[in-house]
């Protein structure tokens, strides 16, 4: 249904929900839980993506859990979701709470691989790339670099 909306009025509309969210969580200051993943290309790339709203920063992909949803179920339908792809050897890295514009985030971190070809859906993702490890690119969100090095650290 939300695919009737033209890409581009659901992309100022995904901007403005998450003005408000942020302004929402600064004044209640809710817990609220999301996922994120480290997910590989065959050749050891990693995945990050670029929102249409936020920062702009490269980020690693994942989302916001639903009430009574696995946080593993999650991860697999925000990928799907916004970037076309499959998840394969999806493994559980660890729970992370960090601050978020006055909420407290509870993230699932996860790794996976994929033999797909990640497609941004250009509402919510305005671009994804795989990027080699040692080419990560220098605007990439703080947090996502807090859990590339927790990755890698559980992959030594």
């Amino acid at each position: 249904m939300l695919h009737l909306i033209p890409a581009p009025l659901h992309r100022a509309l995904y901007r403005l929900a998450h003005s408000v969210r942020l302004g929402w969580w600064r004044v209640r200051r809710p817990r609220i839980t999301g996922c994120s993943a480290v997910v590989r290309s065959a050749a050891g790339d990693i995945l990050l993506v670029r929102h249409s709203y936020g920062s702009g920063s490269w980020a690693l992909p994942g989302g916001g859990v639903r009430r009574g949803e696995d946080p593993a179920e999650t991860v697999v339908r925000e990928l799907a979701e916004e970037t076309g792809i499959g998840l394969d050897d999806l493994r559980a890295l660890g729970v992370l709470d960090e601050a978020l514009s006055g909420a407290r985030n509870q993230v699932h971190l996860f790794t996976a691989t994929t033999r797909d070809e990640p497609r941004a859906d250009n509402r919510e993702l305005v671009a994804v790339q795989f990027f080699a490890v040692e080419e990560l690119p220098a605007d990439l969100s703080p947090q996502s670099r807090i859990r590339i090095g927790i990755w890698l650290a559980a992959a030594a």
